[in-house]
């Protein structure tokens, strides 16, 4: 993307003026995204972006510019920028020389750029078609298909120069119903981090009635009673409860200036026994899974909570010199605009000793949150708020009626506790992740998980 000699001039402009490390982030990234509303393809959009970005360290500050401008006199300004922040010129600590390798990469059996927009769009309409197919109260159908092509690069005054690839590819639909009286919406959106393969292995059809049916329940739902009772939070998406409430907490981001509510606690008891939950960002072919992370190093297998004992952290470089721990591959960014922090990849808690039907037997009363909504949390409290986008009563052991509207509220280190039964059935689901380096591709996943006590909003 950018010659080694250019590279090497560049790190060596940005620690001429006594910074003790550099880095430059190159991309590239193609996307390609189409519309479709009720049965119709609306817009086709394709969208490239381009550009650098150049840091330097003095001890734990950084300093950060940004360039689109990809000549080399505008990457010798950029370079010039960051090194014009740290202050006076000092001589060079040394000349940067270079090293290129390669990390593996993911096998992409078809590239999104060579599939034809028509296929694309088909794939659409056959989601649209499954969803008012389900019943004639289905009044509108949303879709989004998106594919993302990234190529980026990452060279650093130790020498490091790795470039890496990840394809990705989103079929998302979000279906309304509607009686006359009330209107209900569903959502349904799998992806991966692979090519055009990938809907070889989904049904688009699939994907369009089960947002429809998800409608359809809440249209006939009442509204959740509110309350402190026992909750079992399905697989797949019900994760975002771990990723939002205890994974966010866990980044360094937050650890490594004392903000966050699991500062200082490795090593002890957070959770239940049962609870073990993981960051992996090399599954193959996963949504959240990397090539690299964007400091470019490769990616790990992180065990965060191993039978309930807070074993790591996430941490990326400017946390790793903050916390005097070392990195695990968990350096993520949007885009070269961003300066990278620590963030999650595939994250999930693993399966338990517990077998399913089980965990819905031994509720008396309580509320099944079969899918999961967005979120909010605050890590230095573990404060979240979520939305269940599909949840039924349980009574004496058994699923019940349906109910809408219900949210669950409480803090990472209270739910962590409070979960006292772990089953079997382990998947993860698709999600974007907003925090201070932008929105990333992430997964999330458990099997299904019984809490023994949390609040629910409701009426």
């Amino acid at each position: 993307m950018i010659e080694k000699r250019l590279l090497e001039e560049l790190l060596d402009i940005a620690v001429s003026t006594g910074a003790d490390f550099a880095e430059v982030f190159a991309e590239r990234e193609h996307t390609e995204q189409i519309r479709l509303m009720e049965g119709k393809v609306e817009s086709v959009k394709d969208h490239f972006l381009a550009g650098v970005g150049i840091r330097a360290f003095c001890g734990t500050k950084t300093y950060y510019a940004s360039t689109a401008d990809l000549t080399p006199a505008g990457l010798r300004a950029c370079a010039a920028t960051v090194a014009g922040a740290l202050g006076e010129k000092s001589p060079f600590a040394h000349a940067v020389s270079l090293t290129p390798d390669a990390l593996p990469k993911d096998t992409v059996q078809t590239f999104p750029a060579d599939a034809e927009t028509a296929r694309k769009a088909e794939i659409l309409r056959e989601a649209g078609a499954g969803a008012y197919a389900v019943s004639d109260k289905i009044r509108q159908v949303v879709g989004t298909y998106v594919d993302v092509d990234r190529t980026f690069l990452v060279a650093n005054t130790a020498g490091l120069c790795r470039e890496g690839r990840k394809v990705r590819t989103r079929l998302a639909m979000q279906a309304m119903a509607a009686n006359g009286e009330d209107t209900q919406s569903g959502f349904c959106g799998p992806g991966s981090g692979v090519g055009m393969e990938f809907f070889e292995r989904i049904s688009p059809r699939a994907v369009g009635e089960k947002a429809a049916r998800e409608a359809l329940v809440n249209l006939s739902a009442a509204y959740c009673p509110a309350g402190t009772m026992t909750v079992a939070i399905e697989n797949g998406f019900g994760g975002v409860i771990f990723h939002e409430a205890c994974g966010h907490s866990l980044e360094a981001t937050s650890v490594g200036i004392g903000a966050s509510e699991m500062a200082g606690k490795q090593g002890t008891l957070i959770a239940n026994p049962k609870v073990t939950a993981v960051d992996d960002g090399t599954l193959p072919g996963a949504w959240g899974s990397i090539p690299m992370d964007d400091e470019g190093n490769a990616p790990r297998r992180t065990v965060l909570i191993e039978n309930g004992v807070l074993k790591n952290y996430m941490i990326d470089r400017l946390g790793s010199r903050r916390m005097g721990m070392p990195m695990t591959g968990s350096s993520r960014r949007q885009d070269y605009r961003y300066e990278p922090t620590s963030r999650m990849t595939n994250t999930f808690i693993e399966n338990g000793p517990d077998r399913n039907e089980d965990i819905i037997a031994s509720m008396e009363y309580g509320l099944y949150a079969k899918s999961m909504g967005g979120g909010s949390v605050d890590p230095l409290t573990g404060a979240f708020n979520f939305s269940v986008r599909e949840g039924y009563i349980v009574r004496n052991g058994k699923i019940c009626e349906p109910v809408r509207g219900a949210s669950l509220i409480g803090t990472g280190t209270e739910i962590l506790k409070n979960i006292d039964m772990v089953g079997q059935n382990l998947e993860t689901a698709e999600g974007m992740c907003g925090s201070s380096s932008g929105s990333i591709p992430t997964n999330v996943g458990q099997p299904l998980i019984r809490v023994a006590k949390i609040t629910v909003g409701g009426r």
